[in-house]
């Protein structure tokens, strides 16, 4: 077999995912041994183990302990749409989404008041060490993990007010929006910054991905006349899930 100029272990891995991608190599198949591997393409033992990591890392095959390692079913990405139309009071974008499409969707959240990271605090515009409200979402779509969110609130601008904890209290689970015009803070602006890294452990575990696997994180940040009222990661698995925006032409 002739390859071009790449490592021989990233051309390997090559081979067998473009194997995987037209079904030669289906999912539930077995991926061909380190000895397969080593004497089909005429590389070592080494090479033959970098390309299996290669495809393990991009989330293609799954190691399954004492049997091997085996091509991952690929699941269809479903879309979470993000649109610049509010929903109606009462309702943030997730439970709209979810009542749209009758999803059984559930959520779990804790808050509790923290200083603000160096990070945290030049997305809001305070110093570091200022106290925020940092709540932690897990929201489940029919039980499976399917995003987190972390978000942060200045208690300068929520502090001793009915809208201090996000999910408690006479607005407890409004969107942001509504949530700040109760305290006569109007929202005038919203930024969403949408990138990708490598899930971290503890995100993985809740997940249900594996070490390497990428996530997709929304950065997004709620403005009242240019000052920051809330700030939030959003993450979901980038195997599974889309972010899809809908823009009005304006």
């Amino acid at each position: 077999m002739t390859f071009g100029e790449q490592p021989a272990y990233l051309r390997v891995a090559s081979d067998l995912r473009e194997k995987i991608a037209n079904g030669s190599l289906p999912p539930h198949a077995r991926l061909p041994s380190q000895a397969r591997i080593r004497e089909e393409y005429g590389v070592s033992d080494t090479v033959a183990l970098e390309a299996r990591k290669v495809l393990m890392a991009e989330g293609l095959v799954e190691g399954r302990s004492g049997s091997g390692t085996y091509v991952r079913e690929r699941p269809v990405p479903r879309r979470i749409r993000r649109s610049g139309d509010r929903p109606p009071c009462g309702a943030n974008p997730f439970r709209q989404e979810q009542a749209e499409e009758g999803c059984r969707g559930t959520w779990e959240s804790s808050s509790e008041q923290e200083p603000a990271s160096a990070a945290v605090a030049a997305r809001l515009g305070v110093e570091p060490g200022e106290r925020v409200m940092r709540t932690r979402y897990v929201y489940r779509d029919a039980g499976e993990a399917m995003m987190l969110s972390t978000s942060w609130e200045p208690l300068c601008v929520t502090g001793r007010t009915p809208v201090m904890l996000p999910e408690e209290g006479p607005l407890g689970g409004c969107g942001v929006v509504e949530r700040m015009a109760a305290i006569d803070v109007v929202v005038d602006n919203v930024v969403e910054e949408v990138g990708a890294r490598p899930g971290l452990a503890e995100e993985l575990l809740t997940l249900g991905g594996v070490p390497g696997h990428v996530v997709l994180v929304l950065e997004r940040t709620f403005y009242a006349s240019g000052r920051a009222v809330e700030t939030a990661d959003v993450v979901v698995p980038a195997d599974r899930y889309r972010i899809a925006y809908h823009l009005p032409v304006r």
